[in-house]
């Protein structure tokens, strides 16, 4: 199974060029994870709990969590809308909100 991956907000992009080679690298490894793989682990894509579809993809370095939101399209594309460096439990609202204005802004552009 391959999923289509893509990005659709400039916000992914410059959290992505943000980040070190070595993040990058990873954060590449786990999008060709969620790409190839037929049943990704939870451990690196899980479902946001109390929001209408979002998903994140989970990036764990040994300095930092990161977390990119995204959403599943036509069942077989993930589209990526924004990525930060998590710092507690809780994914923040303002993240979440983004991300649901993102998709909703995709889903009108469609």
């Amino acid at each position: 199974m391959v999923r289509n991956v893509r990005i659709y907000s400039f916000s992914f992009v410059e959290f992505y060029r943000s980040q070190e080679p070595k993040v990058q690298q990873k954060i590449e490894f786990v999008i060709d994870l969620i790409r190839y793989e037929r049943a990704v682990p939870t451990k690196f894509f899980k479902r946001l709990q109390n929001t209408k579809g979002l998903y994140e993809v989970r990036v764990i370095t040994p300095h930092k969590s990161i977390r990119i939101l995204c959403f599943l399209d036509e069942g077989n594309s993930v589209i990526l809308t924004n990525g930060f460096i998590k710092k507690t439990q809780k994914t923040p609202k303002r993240q979440i909100a983004t991300a649901q204005r993102l998709r909703d802004e995709y889903y009108s552009d469609k």
